[in-house]
């Protein structure tokens, strides 16, 4: 066979493999995190970008909710400023949430909405401050304005969504003065996925999933229940920068969302490979009762 038919064949396969898959998500929501370290290189944003698009095409509705740790940090050190942490917090003053909001609403989220729209018009930038969306309270005085989040209303998301648009949201919430609260990303996409009672939450991470003794690579777990989860945490088995993430999976899956994955936002592709593949990848968190 000429390599090009077989190449072609190859490709025809792998297209009709995916038909069942986007016969069972169209119509579905999805919330995606997209992490700082995942969207770190031109390339991976591109295709980023390519695939969310690919997956609001057929059918699916995308929503992207974006952290930017890393580029609040450079910002904070361009200006002078250096960054504080205290139990992987971000302490941030007056002036500090100032640089998150630029960072996050006037930077990143522009960066992400224009690498989907060189696509077609299709995503639509929104922050928590947006229509009363992401409401918080004050975590810890000590922390300054960082938040946690006390409610959702999505009807900005269903009203976008119903347009057939991808939301991509910053996560700056706002207090019930109007304050504006820095907050933690994985936290907030949880609460989003709740509040939209999604079929998957999905975070794309610098990982290639949870694992059973970390850092130890041979045990990634491909499939884990809440409760494993629950136990995993009480046992310390979890690295600190993945707490955020499995906590907020625990409170998504018991308040009405189907499905939680944890990806390795580094590899090319790496939705695709989750939704429209046989074998998946990364690990799949469901309920206690799967």
């Amino acid at each position: 066979m000429d390599e090009r038919v077989a190449t072609a064949a190859e490709k025809a396969t792998i297209l009709s493999e995916a038909l069942p898959y986007i016969r069972e998500f169209s119509g579905r929501t999805v919330v995606i995190k997209y992490g700082g370290h995942a969207m770190e290189t031109p390339e991976l944003a591109a295709l980023f970008a390519a695939d969310v698009v690919l997956m609001r095409l057929v059918g699916m509705n995308p929503v992207v909710v974006h952290g930017g740790g890393p580029q609040i940090s450079d910002l904070m050190r361009r200006l002078g400023k250096e960054p504080e942490f205290v139990d992987g917090r971000r302490v941030t003053d007056t002036e500090t949430v100032d640089i998150v909001r630029m960072a996050l609403v006037g930077k990143v989220n522009r960066e992400i909405v224009a690498a989907i729209n060189r696509h077609g018009p299709y995503a639509v930038g929104l922050s928590g401050e947006d229509a009363g969306l992401i409401r918080v309270e004050q975590r810890d005085p000590a922390l300054g304005f960082v938040g946690d989040v006390t409610g959702i209303d999505p009807t900005i998301i269903h009203r976008i969504v119903n347009e057939e648009l991808i939301p991509v949201i910053a996560t700056v919430g706002v207090d019930d003065d109007g304050q504006a609260y820095n907050i933690n990303a994985d936290t907030v996409a949880g609460a989003i996925a709740a509040a939209l009672q999604a079929e998957k939450l999905v975070y794309l991470t610098d990982v290639a999933g949870i694992y059973e003794r970390w850092p130890d690579e041979d045990s990634l777990l491909p499939q884990v229940t809440t409760k494993q989860l629950e136990v995993l945490l009480g046992g310390g088995a979890i690295s600190e920068g993945m707490i955020p993430k499995i906590e907020s999976c625990v409170a998504a899956l018991r308040n009405g969302v189907r499905r939680a994955h944890i990806l390795d936002g580094r590899l090319p592709h790496v939705l695709l490979l989750e939704f429209f593949t046989r074998e998946g990848i990364g690990t799949m968190v469901s309920g206690d009762d799967e």
